[in-house]
């Protein structure tokens, strides 16, 4: 099935100038995108010293074979990134969450996490008999699991739609670092390539110059009806 094509309006665009004019001020740019590279660095380094917080043993998750207890998502690896997915109970899957798809739908080739002896799993909220096979619609490579019978466990108040780290010593398992919202972009590898565009991401929080396309919606997480992801399944339901 195609996705709907939404052309930007080009009538509004940058300065045209001469090759040195324009490398002049690119280099100044990339001055700055250097020194906010060195500060995600420290950020990371920072990240690496914090204390971390004991999971509870009694914590579960479902999977196909039924309840396990939740280290077994790491499937014997040392080391956990886990996505918690919203989900939308008894909703057709053009009704389910539009922005956890979009981040899980990119997040799909774990290979290169797998070797640093890292698992990256997604957690639904929803029930296993309900939500797995939405991931088996999207076509996803990564584990799915349910975390509904021990969110208070997991998530602890902190609501789905975040995004947690997690080191297992032995049968312990501890929560190292987790963030929401916009920290959760690190799995969007598609705004980062957008913000390097002309347009960016064509948001309406963006600042950008006069005349600089927008979108009618918030987000292109959903179009047509539809999460955005799910316009590559030749089969998604209408």
């Amino acid at each position: 099935m195609r996705l709907p094509r939404h052309p930007v309006a080009v009538s509004h665009h940058p300065e045209i100038v001469d090759r040195a004019t324009w490398e002049a001020a690119v280099a100044e740019q990339l001055a700055r995108e250097k020194a906010h590279t060195r500060e995600g660095d420290a950020l990371a380094a920072a990240r690496r010293r914090l204390p971390m917080t004991e999971v509870p043993a009694t914590a579960t998750v479902v999977g196909p074979d039924g309840p396990v207890p939740f280290r077994e998502t790491f499937e014997g690896r040392s080391m956990l990134v886990a996505y918690f997915h919203m989900w939308h109970d008894g909703h057709a899957w053009p009704g389910q969450c539009e922005g956890c798809t979009f981040s899980t739908a990119q997040i799909q080739v774990p290979e290169y996490l797998n070797a640093r002896d890292v698992t990256l799993a997604v957690l639904s909220e929803g029930s296993y008999e309900e939500s797995a096979p939405y991931a088996e619609f999207m076509g996803y490579r990564l584990p799915w699991w349910s975390a509904r019978d021990s969110a208070d466990e997991l998530v602890a108040g902190r609501g789905f739609g975040m995004l947690a780290c997690y080191l297992r010593l032995g049968e312990r398992v501890f929560e190292t670092w987790w963030t929401t919202g916009r920290g959760t972009e690190v799995m969007d590898w598609s705004y980062g390539l957008l913000d390097r565009t002309v347009y960016g991401r064509q948001e309406a929080w963006e600042t950008s110059p006069d005349g600089w396309p927008r979108l009618q919606d918030e987000h292109a997480w959903r179009v047509a009806g539809r999460p955005t992801a799910q316009w590559h399944v030749t089969d998604a339901p209408a």
